[in-house]
């Protein structure tokens, strides 16, 4: 008897810590989502989030080009990221590789040989604004908030944009995988 109620507990501690962070509320998705989509577009962008079951799923259809992503509160830092929404099939892609447990070597390579055939469509030129920060627990707000954006210019390289290949100091620009399907500008503002 003894073990079954030391087996049990130990069940119910698994499967809690397995259910992880709950999910935050719908309102609560998108109201944080929405901080990565720039001034212009929040109004009508689409917002992807989690049900209460963790499963991924649109939280607010769209009226406009932009898509916001909701955190993934399985994830430990803060970050949600919105894109134009000629990017969303590339994205969804990346998404349903790592629903098949790919890891992202993985997802990079089978993506770019699928862009380079055709299969796959990726804007030849496109934005990707990720916003982080530190979630306050009592009061649920974003602290200290951070922005990156993300220039994709597909196949481009240093030579090709005159941009350096390496990382430069917050504010300069560079280029990110050159030469490939996700090469990509990369400006981080300074954090103050």
């Amino acid at each position: 008897m003894k073990n079954i109620a030391l087996l049990s507990l130990l069940l119910g501690l698994i499967t809690q810590s397995l259910i992880g962070q709950t999910i935050p509320s719908k309102e609560w998705q998108i109201k944080t989502a929405l901080m990565a989509v720039p001034a212009d577009y929040k109004e009508g962008a689409k917002v992807y989030g989690y049900d209460a079951s963790g499963k991924f799923v649109t939280l607010r259809e769209g009226t406009n080009d932009y898509i916001a992503l909701a955190h993934d509160s399985k994830k430990e830092k803060f970050s949600t990221a919105a894109y134009h929404k000629e990017l969303d099939p590339f994205m969804a892609r990346g998404r349903a590789l790592r629903a098949q447990g790919k890891d992202g070597k993985e997802i990079f390579d089978i993506r770019e040989e699928e862009v380079k055939s055709g299969k796959l469509k990726m804007p030849d030129k496109t934005t990707l604004c990720i916003f982080s920060g530190k979630v306050n627990p009592e009061t649920l707000e974003i602290e200290n908030p951070y922005v990156r954006y993300v220039f994709y210019i597909p196949f481009a390289t240093g030579e090709s944009t005159g941009l350096p290949t390496t990382p430069t100091p917050p504010g300069h620009a560079w280029i990110m995988n050159p030469g490939t399907h996700r090469a990509h500008i990369m400006i981080t503002p300074p954090k103050s």
